[in-house]
């Protein structure tokens, strides 16, 4: 047991230098984006807020490739200082120096899908909020709910929140809809009621639309007009629309599963936040397997040689099983892979991939 801690430790150490070393060069890379793509207009104070609003999504990204560097650090440094061998002639085999490693793997996986992911999706959430307030002054936000489709699209004119009862697949077609424009800093000024609102470039198109002015001594119902076809100005684009309702990474693993059946019952379709949920849930598996491939390739005495061989076998084995879960994520995407074959076969494939180079290794 002294052992298992003993490694166990280590690894947790190895594991939180790499991400602090990575978090400072993802932080910096974005920092110098953030300057570039942003104008002289927005200060450093709101560039550095808006890069540390977007660097938790990069590290939660690269968070497979932290593991398995981690992972290849640790037992090279054992191997150098011949501490595996010692264990194994303690009767030790090298599946029970893994027990620590991969304890500590499971458990940084659970909090990252439990604390983490809902961290990333506030902060990549805010990020994208404030960016768009800064590049075009105003934002745009969507919401769905039992009650419909809400969307808030913004300028520097002011505010206009439209609600739906549902929508086309893509978002761009609203049936039953409702749009109360706001003055800016200031309360309601119109509403519309329309059976629908198609987006076209630049504006929405109402059809059997009926306008109520709001102004204050005004009488609404008297005053009121109806349309035929209404044209209604608009900020949003159908790639806007899709960013809003179509990143799951934007939603909380916790909120997601009441989010698909809301989607689903809007008109939308949700296949996309199905497999991102199943997804989050074989991530600590997925981790694990990164684990168990970097101690594959280097749970080996340094006086053999090919160290840098076999470092760079393990990194490239952890890449390639990395894409091969991103391809299958977008085959289930596509509807040409069951979410959860999509999510849960790389994982456990890759798992007991490397468990058996290790078993080939140490009983050959």
């Amino acid at each position: 047991m002294t052992l298992h801690f003993y490694f166990a430790r280590r690894f947790f150490w190895t594991f939180l230098a790499i991400f602090g070393v990575f978090f400072l060069f993802q932080l910096l890379l974005d920092l110098v984006e953030q300057i570039r793509r942003l104008d002289s207009s927005v200060s450093f104070g709101e560039v550095m807020r808006l890069t540390l609003l977007n660097t938790p999504e990069g590290m939660y990204q690269i968070l497979p490739l932290v593991m398995i560097l981690s992972s290849i650090a640790l037992f090279v440094a054992l191997a150098r200082s011949s501490e595996l061998v010692v264990a194994r002639a303690a009767g030790r085999s090298g599946l029970a120096a893994l027990v620590g490693p991969l304890t500590v793997a499971a458990i940084i996986g659970g909090l990252a899908v439990a604390m983490g992911n809902p961290i990333v999706a506030a902060t990549s959430k805010a990020y994208s909020d404030l960016r768009e307030s800064y590049r075009s002054g105003g934002t745009s936000a969507l919401s769905i709910g039992a009650e419909g489709l809400w969307l808030r699209q913004g300028d520097p004119r002011g505010q206009t929140v439209i609600r739906a009862a549902r929508a086309n697949p893509n978002g761009t077609v609203l049936f039953d809809v409702m749009f109360v424009a706001y003055a800016e800093g200031g309360g309601p000024i119109r509403r519309i009621q329309a059976a629908e609102a198609e987006l076209e470039p630049g504006q929405w198109v109402l059809r059997d639309a009926k306008v109520w002015p709001l102004v204050a001594g005004v009488n609404p119902e008297t005053n009121a007009a109806t349309h035929d076809t209404l044209i209604v100005s608009s900020s949003l684009t159908e790639d806007n629309i899709k960013d809003r309702f179509g990143r799951p990474s934007a939603i909380s693993v916790w909120d997601l599963s009441d989010f698909i059946t809301d989607l689903e019952d809007a008109g939308f379709s949700a296949r996309r936040h199905s497999v991102w949920l199943q997804m989050e849930l074989a991530r600590p598996v997925f981790l694990i397997s990164m684990v168990l491939i970097g101690a594959a390739f280097t749970m080996r005495h340094s006086r053999m040689g090919g160290t840098g061989v076999a470092v760079l076998s393990a990194v490239m084995l952890g890449f390639t099983l990395y894409y091969i879960r991103n391809f299958a994520q977008i085959l289930g995407e596509n509807g040409q892979l069951n979410p959860l074959a999509a999510a849960w076969v790389p994982p456990l494939a890759s798992v007991l991939l490397a468990l058996g180079l290790i078993l080939h290794r140490e009983d050959g």
